[in-house]
């Protein structure tokens, strides 16, 4: 019984069409920076917990301008939480459309390979003595076992005694 979990036909149009949406979509996002591994592990980081104080304390600061030092830009800070909300909503929308991609490619893959497996039990059965023979078996190098795996039998080594040790 054959498998066809998805039947996705976009055309070049269409795939051209979305390679310039992507294009316009990074040349937007182009100040996007990617943080190294040690950056990111050093900074401080506003958590959901957090989030709430540090809205609290811009619009205390916002309202107390006498009380910030000029080293203090909260104005800022106060671009840097509304361009995190807006992004925050992009990057969900992002992230969803993602793991729909990722979901429609594996199940384009397992239709592909169903379909590949089913064909090849097809010539195992009816391809014998129709020429066929030497062609199932140049693509049965998907089922081949590694010559190490199938030349090499387990080795099973001692369990050292306490005599052993003395």
């Amino acid at each position: 019984m054959s498998q066809n979990l998805i039947t996705l036909n976009l055309s070049a149009d269409d795939y051209a069409e979305l390679d310039a949406a992507l294009a316009k979509a990074e040349s937007i996002l182009s100040g996007l920076i990617d943080l190294s591994v040690t950056t990111r592990r050093s900074l401080v980081k506003m958590g959901d917990r957090s989030e709430s104080f540090c809205r609290q304390a811009l619009v205390l600061l916002a309202q107390n301008p006498q009380m910030v030092p000029p080293s203090l830009n909260v104005a800022d800070a106060q671009n840097d939480l509304h361009q995190l909300d807006q992004l925050r909503v992009r990057a969900h929308r992002t992230r969803k459309l993602l793991g729909r991609m990722d979901d429609t490619m594996t199940a384009l893959g397992s239709d592909v390979m169903r379909a590949s497996l089913d064909g090849y039990t097809l010539l195992k059965i009816t391809g014998k003595g129709s020429g066929l023979e030497s062609l199932r078996q140049g693509i049965a190098v998907r089922f081949a076992r590694s010559s190490r795996a199938a030349n090499e039998s387990p080795v099973l080594k001692p369990v050292p005694s306490k005599a052993d040790a003395i």
